[in-house]
């Protein structure tokens, strides 16, 4: 029998959508903006993602759920069907970092075999802090940005990850835990440290590779080559609203343009100005209402590929329909595809993911007047 601790961060890529760029610290300005939890609900899909595949085995891997009270853990398991779990830790409607600590403490008083958690980066430090570098870890992603190397791609392939582990299939590697400094990051800069290294059952196809930040001496010339295509394509249409992402790459074309781009946001040109600066996503939704044509320009994270779900949730799935998925254009440098085999996308709807990745290779602008078909991972 395995023992398994699990933990939700309730509270976890909350500030995502309205544009807050993290949780930490900033949960009731996130609600007052409108956030809702999305932790449990992805906790959820996993846990179903995994009752289903172990129905379906003729030898079920025995489990015992060793958990929190109600939204840390209990009602998901419950909600998903694995029945009554072991309550180690009473969690208040309100949870913090101390309560995940305690959790931890309470997980290794009995001694479980792994932790699995839904959270982000800092979710994923608190509990290596806690619990330190001999109990193995794995994390369902639900941060607004997950640098590291613990997670799955999705809550489906972690309940693959996990099932592959629980039948004995899956070594135990060393992943790196990254976290990045949210203060810094709301006023633009881009901090981020390795904190610790923790063992995590490991799946290439499934689990997510810790971010690299990718930079050669040439990129910044092809940075500019790439600018100079989009600003060609963006001052030809002055009536199509332009939504430019997170990134330097992007913020290249910004410069381009004439404007003060945001790095970590996502902003808004249209008609040769600056319409919106670091929208969330009702004012993305707003702007989407006025203009009838929208273009939304976005380069991949480094080694891990991610284009949508991490670090610009903003772009809800409503607000990639609304854009359309042909309206998606992909920028990158080669230095950065080197490192970069496949690209993903994880939107939190498993049908627009669906969409996004049937096509299987994407063309991206590696430079001027010059496209790259990058295969996009299922």
């Amino acid at each position: 029998m395995t023992r398994i601790g699990f933990l939700i961060n309730p509270i976890a890529g909350m500030g995502g959508r309205v544009g807050l760029k993290g949780t930490d610290d900033v949960v009731d300005e996130a609600v007052r903006l409108g956030a809702r939890p999305v932790a449990p609900r992805k906790a959820i899909e996993m846990l179903r993602a995994l009752h289903g595949s172990m129905d379906q085995m003729p030898d079920r891997p025995e489990v015992q759920w060793v958990t929190c009270s109600g939204v840390m853990g209990a009602g998901a398991l419950e909600e998903a069907g694995f029945g009554k779990p072991d309550v180690v830790f009473d969690a208040g409607d309100e949870t913090s970092a101390k309560d995940t600590a305690i959790a931890v403490g309470k997980f290794l008083e009995a001694d479980v075999d792994l932790i699995l958690f839904c959270g982000g980066d800092g979710t994923a430090r608190d509990i290596c802090k806690a619990a330190g570098p001999d109990t193995p870890i794995l994390g369902i992603p639900s941060g607004v940005k997950m640098y590291s190397g613990v997670f799955g791609v999705s809550p489906a392939r972690t309940a693959e990850i996990l099932m592959a582990f629980l039948e004995g299939r899956l070594s135990l590697a060393i992943a790196d835990v990254l976290d990045l400094d949210e203060e810094k990051y709301r006023q633009g800069e881009w901090a981020v440290r390795l904190y610790y290294a923790a063992q995590t059952p490991f799946e290439s196809s499934c689990s997510q590779i810790a971010k690299v930040l990718i930079e050669e001496s040439s990129d910044a010339q092809v940075k500019q080559d790439i600018a100079e295509d989009l600003k060609e394509e963006i001052e030809t249409n002055p009536e199509v609203l332009y939504l430019l992402g997170p990134g330097s790459t992007v913020q290249s074309v910004g410069t381009s343009l004439g404007i003060d781009k945001t790095l970590l946001g996502i902003d808004a040109f249209a008609g040769g100005r600056l319409v919106a600066s670091d929208v969330n996503e009702q004012a993305l939704l707003r702007l989407l209402d006025k203009y009838a044509q929208c273009r939304l320009i976005l380069s991949p994270i480094g080694a891990q590929g991610f284009v949508l779900g991490r670090g610009n949730l903003q772009l809800s799935p409503e607000v990639i329909r609304r854009i359309g998925i042909d309206n998606i254009v992909v920028v990158a440098t080669p230095a950065k595809l080197a490192h970069t085999p496949v690209l993903r996308f994880d939107t939190g709807d498993r049908e627009l993911d669906a969409q996004l990745t049937e096509r299987n290779y994407l063309s991206v602008v590696v430079g001027y007047h010059r496209r790259r078909l990058v295969k996009i991972a299922a």
